[in-house]
């Protein structure tokens, strides 16, 4: 058992001398920022990613490794999709913390400049398609209603919404 599976981890102060607040940044484009330097091993940001989270009771963004956890700044989406692949009837996404998982096609969203986001994570978090995973549904776009594009999946036809 990790301190992080305890019901009262996320109330614990931080260790001494240390704040729960961190500098680290996710930024728009997907790239992890501590210090004002971006991460530069990959490792390290996929671990990153993979720890992301929403702390239990004030709801903000948090890295927990559970053993330890900080605060850290999103400005955008905190997971992205780097891929996306069409297997019969389904899509499979590459998330960006390291994951695959398929994609819910009713939580697809469109953001600003077109981009698409969908809920990962059974449906806890956020993720937006870099333009190659975007591409990467290119096949299953068709024109839907008014001339949006909608993207038809085992039969089905969906227009994703705009992003609330």
């Amino acid at each position: 058992m990790k301190p992080g599976d305890h019901p009262e981890f996320f109330r614990l102060a931080p260790p001494p001398g240390r704040s729960r607040e961190s500098s680290i940044r996710l930024d728009a484009d997907g790239r992890f920022w501590h210090e004002g330097a971006p991460v530069t091993h990959a490792g390290m940001a996929t671990a990153f990613a993979s720890w992301i989270g929403r702390h239990p009771d004030d709801g903000r963004f948090i890295l927990s490794n559970g053993f330890d956890w900080t605060y850290l700044t999103v400005e955008d989406a905190p997971l992205f999709v780097r891929g996306a692949r069409v297997a019969g009837d389904s899509v499979w996404l590459s998330l960006s913390d390291g994951s695959e998982e398929p994609l819910a096609l009713e939580t697809l969203v469109v953001g600003a400049r077109d981009a698409l986001y969908a809920r990962v994570r059974e449906g806890a978090l956020e993720a937006r398609f870099t333009p190659a995973a975007q591409l990467a549904l290119s096949p299953l776009v068709v024109e839907g209603e008014g001339g949006a594009p909608a993207l038809v999946l085992g039969g089905r036809r969906f227009t994703p919404p705009p992003r609330g």
